[in-house]
């Protein structure tokens, strides 16, 4: 989870220096990123409901 963090909290840091200096952000548009998250969701979901399954929480 610290490497998340790490990452996170170094981007809103670029990200705010890039709105110091006004320059656009080399970043997708936000349309793409939801659907990168939206890949990670279902390349989650299987394991996560096998897991919850398996588990005999059901």
């Amino acid at each position: 989870m610290k490497p998340y963090l790490i990452s996170l909290a170094a981007s809103v840091m670029v990200g705010l220096l890039y709105s110091v200096m006004d320059v656009k952000s080399p970043a997708p548009p936000t349309v793409a990123l939801v659907g990168l998250l939206g890949m990670l969701a279902g390349e989650h979901a299987i394991p996560f409901v096998r897991t919850f399954l398996a588990s005999g929480m059901h």
